[in-house]
């Protein structure tokens, strides 16, 4: 009889447990696994893999697909480590100078990857046509200046959303100069905005270096448990994207490990409309879960002190968790920032440590047992005003991350997810679905895959229907080549915004796809 090769292994790194699942092919739990996330998470995510294959028992060799949600390039934004120096050019002369590239960076992360900026003329109106002819010339000589220093370029291009022709024309070029250099291009990685699309591209090719040593690492805890799997990294809007594609544009996991619980919370649980709240050892996030994916976030997102428009989470987040120290006995008691995080079994009192925790807090109000002794008595009235805190914080989050009128229910998910109280105002109900602390990891198991596209296109060309068509089929596309099966992908979101700004009819349209992973 033949073994079927059908299961998947979904990680899901956190700041305090690094999550690991694995599912069948109808997303069936088979095995789950919890370990502490290491301060070089690496190590972190090669015991989780062999924990939940422990767990798993018979069965490995029918792993056929990976999955890893991970903080990686988060954490190298903010600590400015292991990022690439980048050459920014920018093509939108003689229009775009007053605004430099990186003028909205902060000074530490500029200095940490600017290899050098220029800003060259060329550039696209919405119609098509060009602001002015591009200049290969002044490219050229631009990256000859950097060529001692540059490790990785950044092009971006005005409207380039509405023809890349001049940034792969300078692509050529970098490459002509530069040889084999990683090149993003901004009209692959952000949305319409010039800046915001610059600063996204820059951050994009400055993590590439960070992306490759995951992907090594990542490989390599794999094989030594006898694992040849096809890889894929999670991504902000909760979908798959192969190794290949992640190591193009790693900018695209960040924000995924709130996505992964959201996605993780509407599979466990049966509902596609809700709100979420993800608490973990450090932090609780709220979202919004919509038609069963992580509503996106209407305002530019800010990622390393940096705006940026690519696809993000709407998220609500607290420096709430399991691990939140609450500090002193007199009222008003602090409750964080800080953090035990994943040092919250040795420190915790309920497992005789010294440093009184919003866990401790929960067991003292009866919401969970966890530990092996009670809280002393006298931390009693300082936990129950901290409890009473974190409920009154939770509560406001809640308010702020609806985006509809009226109650919804709120799925709890995440090693902590004893904090929150059976009552919330604005909630209908509280919905603690079963394997809820491991929810991140199962919606990075269960990920579809997907593909965006947004551009702008006049209704006198062609007219709307053909426009829209046009972009989903483009996006589509993007879901396929990304490892989507071509004959389940389907369009699952189109989004029409006109432009009355402009003197011809135009709209912007923002098209995407989604489906399952092919096997085989």
């Amino acid at each position: 009889m033949t073994v079927p090769a059908d299961l998947r292994l979904g990680i899901d790194v956190g700041g305090t447990n690094t999550d690991a699942v694995v599912v069948d092919r109808d997303d069936v739990l088979l095995a789950k696994a919890k370990v502490p996330t290491t301060p070089d998470v690496t190590t972190g995510i090669a015991a989780s893999i062999e924990a939940v294959l422990a767990r798993l028992g018979e069965g490995r060799d029918r792993i056929t697909h990976a999955m890893l949600g991970t903080t990686h390039a988060t954490n190298a934004l903010l600590a400015r480590t292991g990022l690439r120096r980048v050459a920014v050019l920018r093509i939108g002369g003689p229009a775009t100078r007053a605004v430099p590239p990186l003028a909205t960076f902060p000074p530490d992360l500029r200095a940490a990857v600017a290899a050098g900026t220029a800003v060259v003329d060329g550039g696209i109106e919405f119609d098509g046509t060009e602001v002015a002819p591009f200049d290969p010339d002044a490219a050229a000589r631009f990256f000859a200046s950097v060529r001692d220093r540059a490790e990785a370029v950044a092009i971006t291009s005005v409207f380039s959303a509405v023809s890349d022709r001049h940034e792969l024309a300078a692509e050529a070029v970098a490459r002509a100069v530069l040889g084999d250099v990683h090149v993003s291009l901004s009209h692959e990685v952000g949305s319409i905005g010039l800046i915001e699309r610059e600063n996204a591209t820059v951050l994009n090719a400055a993590l590439v270096g960070v992306a490759e040593t995951v992907a090594r690492s990542f490989g390599e805890a794999l094989a030594r448990q006898g694992l040849r799997p096809a890889e894929y990294f999670a991504q902000n809007d909760g979908t798959l994207m192969e190794l290949e594609y992640a190591l193009r544009y790693p900018v695209l996991t960040i924000g995924c490990g709130p996505a992964n619980s959201i996605r993780g919370a509407a599979h466990i649980s049966g509902v596609r409309d809700a709100l979420v709240a993800d608490v973990g050892g450090t932090s609780t996030e709220v979202g919004v879960l919509l038609n069963g994916f992580p509503g996106e976030s209407g305002d530019p997102a800010g990622i390393g002190g940096v705006r940026t428009n690519f696809r993000m989470p709407g998220l609500v987040t607290l420096p709430l968790g399991g691990g939140t120290v609450v500090a002193g006995r007199e009222r008003p008691v602090r409750v964080g920032p800080q953090s035990v995080g994943y040092r919250l079994t040795e420190s915790a009192l309920v497992f005789g440590g010294a440093t009184a925790t919003l866990t401790d807090a929960a067991v003292a109000g009866g919401r969970v047992e966890v530990g092996h002794r009670r809280p002393p008595a006298r931390h009693r009235a300082a936990l129950a005003e901290a409890l009473a805190r974190s409920d009154a914080l939770l509560a406001e989050a809640v308010d702020q991350a609806k985006v509809v009128r009226g109650k919804q229910p709120l799925i709890v998910v995440g090693g902590a997810g004893f904090l929150v109280p059976d009552r919330v105002p604005g909630v209908s109900e509280v919905l603690r679905p079963p394997d809820h602390e491991v929810a991140n990891a199962i919606g990075a198991a269960i990920g579809q895959v997907s593909g965006q596209v947004e551009r702008i296109a006049r209704f006198g060309v062609g007219g709307r229907s053909t426009a829209v068509a046009e972009a989903a089929e483009s996006a589509r596309q993007q879901a396929v080549r990304a490892g989507a099966d071509p004959e389940r992908t389907e369009i699952v979101d189109i989004e029409e915004v006109p432009l009355a700004y402009l003197t011809d009819p135009a709209v912007r349209i923002r098209a995407k796809a989604a489906g399952p992973l092919r096997f085989g």
